[in-house]
């Protein structure tokens, strides 16, 4: 999981000015969608919130707007193709996708922007190694954010 680490960066690179993130999943990944997001308010100071993918047209639909990152989860087998049509729902507002799946579900990169792979495991197990790439994400996001906020001289203490 570590070895994977430049595409995260890309992302992190790509929407560390952005000041509003959603994470979204299905059953065990919106839990990890909730960590995620939680380590992306800590760590960058940017506002991020989970949502489960399955309740998005209760109005959190809305709140997705043109080029805001939507990290999508999407490891667990048995919800996956409820997963990808969330993911297609996010699309059609624009947003911009960086999805995680487990090695073999292909079908995403199709519909996302970016797709990160963790390795075939157990379902109960994704969460583990799904929670790696949220991290790094949110550490990326970090010192990207940093770097800017400093070169415009506007880096306030925490």
């Amino acid at each position: 999981m570590l070895d994977n680490e430049e595409p995260i960066k890309e992302f992190a690179q790509q929407y560390h000015n952005r000041e509003d993130a959603f994470f979204i999943g299905r059953g065990l990944d919106y839990a990890v969608a909730l960590e995620g997001s939680l380590k992306l308010k800590e760590i960058s100071y940017i506002h991020a919130e989970a949502y489960p993918a399955g309740e998005l047209k209760h109005g959190t639909l809305a709140l997705i707007v043109e080029d805001i990152p939507v990290i999508a989860l999407a490891t667990q087998q048995s919800l996956y193709e409820k997963m990808v049509s969330n993911i297609k729902e996010v699309k059609a507002r624009d947003a911009s996708v960086i999805a995680l799946a487990m090695e073999g579900h292909t079908e995403v990169e199709k519909i996302a922007d970016q797709v990160l792979y963790i390795p075939k495991t157990h379902p109960i197990l994704a969460p583990i190694l799904t929670v790696i790439p949220l991290q790094l994400l949110a550490y990326y996001m970090a010192v990207y954010r940093a770097a800017m906020l400093i070169s415009r001289g506007i880096w306030r203490r925490v």
